[in-house]
């Protein structure tokens, strides 16, 4: 089994930030907040910053946009080069982790709960980072059996 690990996942958009946190034991991911694009790279990785800080992260995950066929466009090397500068001021490792699909999925989950559009809105991002985040955590699991 993989040493349990607190984590921050972080879902970049262009105008909001979706922020999940896993457990302590790094089973389970929960939707925390969504940050609002301030319009200041810099601070708006000062405010995860402060998250990590607040929630004992000791990694940030952050979700790769991939296409579809599993390459690189120009969302996936934007989300890279944001992570990286994002690892420049966490003060934790940053990872990038795949994230397709996310946002349709967390979109559908919250449509299944029958939540109106506009609340939809306000809490598809966080959602999406917790499911992309959960992929991780699972993941971590998952090739570790064998050891």
């Amino acid at each position: 089994m993989p040493e349990p690990v607190r984590a921050l996942g972080v879902d970049l958009g262009s105008k909001r930030i979706g922020i999940a946190v896993s457990d302590r034991s790094g089973t389970i991911a929960s939707p925390l907040t969504v940050v609002q694009r301030s319009g200041s790279r810099a601070a708006d990785h000062r405010r995860i910053a402060a998250l990590v800080v607040e929630e004992e992260a000791e990694v940030v995950v952050v979700g790769l946009p991939l296409n579809m066929n599993g390459t690189m466009g120009p969302a996936a090397a934007a989300a890279v080069a944001e992570a990286e500068a994002l690892a420049t001021v966490v003060g934790v490792p940053v990872e990038t982790f795949d994230e397709r699909r996310t946002t349709v999925t967390a979109d559908a989950a919250l449509m299944e709960f029958r939540m109106k559009a506009d609340a939809r809105r306000r809490v598809v991002d966080k959602v999406a980072a917790a499911v992309m985040l959960q992929g991780w955590l699972d993941s971590r699991g998952a090739h570790r059996w064998g050891d």
